[in-house]
C-alpha cells in the first residue's frame, strides 16, 4: 500500500493503533473529568434516592451539606480510570475491528461492531474496574478517602485485591451492552448521515464536515447506548456502597421499574454529551495525525486495495 501524504501512520499499523490508544485516553480522561459534578450527583441518586431525588434538589443538599469540592470528588479516578478505560476501548475497537471485518468477511456489518465492541470492553473495564470501585466510595463516602492517593492502599487494606474487582460483572454488565449499542449506533449513524443527508462519500467532505458528521453520530450514540445500560449502572452503585450482597439482592431492593427510572435524566444529561465531545477530540485528533475520521471499515478497506494496485 502506498503511502498517503501528510499521514505520520499508516491505517491499521502499528502507530495508526498507538495513534487510537492515546486518542482515547485523552479525550476519554478529559471529557469524563469535564463532568465530574453531574458524575456525583448520579452516583448520591443512586445510593441515597430518597435524599438525593432530583437534580436540583440534590445539587443544593450536596452543595449545602457537604460544600462546592463535595462536587469534585473522585475527579482522579475519573481522570485515570476512565482515560484508561478510554484508551483501551477505542485502541482495540479499532485493533478488533479490523480483525473482525477480515476473518467475517460475507456477515453483516453489525455483527462485526458488535464483536470489536464488546472485545475491546472486556479489556478495557478490567483496566478501569479498581478506580471505578475507589471512586464510588470517594463520591459516596465522604469519610472515606480525598481521592485514589488514599483510597486505593485502604481499599486494600479493608477488603483485599477482591475489593477492587468486586463489580466487574455488573460493570460489565452495564458496560458492554453500552458499548456494542453505542459502537453500532455511531457506525451506522454515521453511513445513514454521508449516504441519505449528505448524498455524498466522507472522502468527497472537508475535514470540518466529516468532524460535524463524527458529533451527530456520536450524540446518537451516547443516548441510545444510556437506555440500554442504566439498569446495570444503577446495580454498579448499589454493589460497590454495600447496599446489596450481590446482583440479585440489588435488583429486588432497587426493583424493576426503577433499575431503568433511577437516575437516568441526569445519565442522559452526562453521557449525551461526553460521548459526543469523545468522538469528536478522538477524531481531531486522528485528523491532526493525517487520518480519516472514524466509521465505515468496508469503504476504508476497498480504499487500501484500490491504493494497492
Amino acid at each position: 500500500m502506498r503511502g498517503v501524504e501528510g499521514r505520520i501512520f499508516e491505517e491499521f499499523s502499528p502507530g495508526y493503533y498507538g495513534i487510537c490508544t492515546v486518542g482515547g485516553m485523552l479525550s476519554a480522561g478529559a471529557t469524563h473529568v469535564a463532568v465530574t459534578p453531574l458524575d456525583v450527583l448520579k452516583v448520591n441518586m443512586q445510593v441515597y434516592p430518597i435524599k438525593y431525588h432530583g437534580m436540583a434538589s440534590g445539587l443544593s443538599v450536596l452543595w449545602r451539606e457537604q460544600g462546592p469540592s463535595s462536587l469534585w470528588r473522585g475527579w482522579s479516578g475519573k481522570l485515570f480510570g476512565y482515560g484508561i478505560q478510554g484508551g483501551c476501548k477505542f485502541g482495540l475497537y479499532e485493533y478488533f475491528k479490523k480483525l473482525y471485518s477480515d476473518l467475517l468477511v460475507d456477515r453483516n456489518s453489525s455483527l462485526v461492531f458488535f464483536l470489536s465492541s464488546a472485545s475491546a470492553q472486556v479489556f478495557a473495564d478490567v483496566a478501569l474496574c479498581p478506580f471505578e470501585a475507589v471512586k464510588v466510595r470517594v463520591q459516596t463516602q465522604p469519610s472515606f478517602a480525598k481521592g485514589l492517593v488514599e483510597g486505593i492502599p485502604k481499599l486494600y487494606r479493608t477488603e483485599g485485591l477482591s475489593g477492587f474487582y468486586r463489580g466487574i460483572l455488573p460493570l460489565w454488565g452495564r458496560n458492554l451492552p453500552f458499548s456494542m449499542v453505542m459502537f453500532s449506533t455511531f457506525e451506522h449513524s454515521v453511513d445513514l448521515i454521508y449516504q441519505q443527508v449528505l448524498k455524498r462519500r466522507k472522502e468527497e467532505c472537508s475535514r470540518t464536515q466529516q468532524l460535524g458528521v463524527t458529533c451527530m453520530a456520536g450524540y446518537a450514540a451516547g443516548a441510545v447506548g444510556t437506555v440500554i445500560s442504566n439498569p446495570a449502572d444503577n446495580i454498579v452503585a448499589s454493589l460497590y456502597n454495600r447496599k446489596a450482597e450481590n446482583v440479585v439482592q440489588a435488583v429486588k431492593d432497587i426493583g424493576f421499574v426503577n433499575m431503568f427510572r433511577r437516575s437516568l435524566p441526569v445519565r442522559i444529561m452526562i453521557v449525551g454529551p461526553v460521548i459526543t465531545l469523545q468522538w469528536f477530540l478522538y477524531d481531531t485528533i486522528k485528523v491532526l495525525s493525517g487520518l480519516p475520521t472514524s466509521g465505515g471499515i468496508r469503504s476504508r478497506l476497498e480504499e487500501e486495495a484500490n491504493l494497492s494496485i
